[in-house]
């Protein structure tokens, strides 16, 4: 199984929303924190992205920005613009900028911009440890296939045809993946010694135990067995596995056996029984028990609550 895929399908939750927009200069918005993330692209023009903490980024024609952690920012055509709030509406959809009361002078920018709706309380550690701006500069020949995803994503929000609803969900869905592939790559390519999960999949041995997990979550995995994929010793393979994924090989198998069991709880109408069997409990009285000791309610009533309406999150 790819590990990064199924990281980000672990938190997911809702629709994922997009929009093109026009900026004229002078402009600026300030984003209020979330529980999702987002990105920006420049098609045309530049704009100043501006975090709550560290320093503000240039973006230019091409340029990618993805809002890793939920964190408020802003968003300005120059650092000297005030910064108008932008709060969403009760249905999560951000509103329309106001009618400008003149003919718009200054330079234009284009930018495209998107918004993921995640479950933070089960954030996966691979995306736990993004850093809260990924900058992805544009340069020739560098992430292709992420640029060929925006102009796809640019041309069905500029000029949309039927089956555009479908095309741009899973286009979104595509552009994330790019993105953070794209980071992982110069994680792993650009320094000499990467850390956490950029080196944890980076590292065969590691990699191979963590495809096992995720491939087979129900199986009996034991730490030999899974040393023995690796091709270490049962000791070898603990301490590795600790060293780069923060947590012995059975505390992570726990984890994402429970992560597996939220989302499916969340996403369809699984029987519980069948549950616990895909997530390697013999019962589903076991299961039940090992996931109210996780999350705290009953997996029925977890269940109820994660089918209640709630707002999704849209690109401003």
């Amino acid at each position: 199984m790819d590990v990064l895929s199924d990281a980000i399908a672990a938190m997911r939750t809702g629709r994922p929303h997009s929009g093109r927009r026009d900026k004229y200069a002078p402009w600026g918005m300030r984003l209020p924190a979330s529980d999702g993330t987002g990105f920006h692209v420049v098609l045309q023009g530049s704009a100043w992205l501006i975090p709550a903490a560290g320093e503000p980024v240039a973006m230019g024609p091409g340029d990618v920005v993805f809002l890793a952690q939920g964190r408020e920012y802003g968003l300005a055509s120059g650092l000297d613009v005030p910064l108008e709030e932008v709060r969403p509406s009760p249905d999560g959809t951000w509103p329309e900028a106001a009618p400008a009361a003149s003919l718009p002078s200054g330079p234009l920018t284009v930018l495209l911009c998107g918004a993921y709706m995640l479950d933070r309380s089960r954030a996966h550690p691979l995306l736990a440890e993004l850093p809260d701006v990924v900058h992805l500069p544009t340069r020739v020949g560098a992430h292709r296939s992420l640029r060929t995803a925006v102009e796809l994503l640019g041309a069905e929000l500029e000029e949309p045809q039927p089956g555009s609803d479908t095309i741009v969900g899973s286009l979104l869905d595509t552009l994330l993946l790019y993105i953070l592939r794209a980071w992982w790559l110069r994680e792993r390519h650009g320094c000499g010694h990467p850390t956490g999960w950029a080196a944890a999949l980076a590292d065969p041995a590691i990699a191979a135990a963590l495809r096992c997990i995720h491939g087979d979550p129900a199986h009996p995995w034991t730490v030999e067995e899974l040393g023995a994929r690796a091709g270490l010793s049962r000791a070898a393979f603990a301490r590795r596995f600790a060293a780069l994924v923060g947590e012995p090989p059975l505390t992570y198998l726990t984890w994402w056996r429970m992560t597996t069991a939220g989302r499916l709880l969340r996403t369809d109408d699984t029987p519980l029984r069948t549950v616990a069997q895909r997530t390697g409990y013999a019962s589903e009285f076991a299961f039940a028990k090992a996931f109210k000791r996780e999350y705290g309610v009953a997996p029925g009533q977890y269940r109820k609550r994660a089918s209640s309406p709630s707002p999704e999150p849209a690109a401003p």
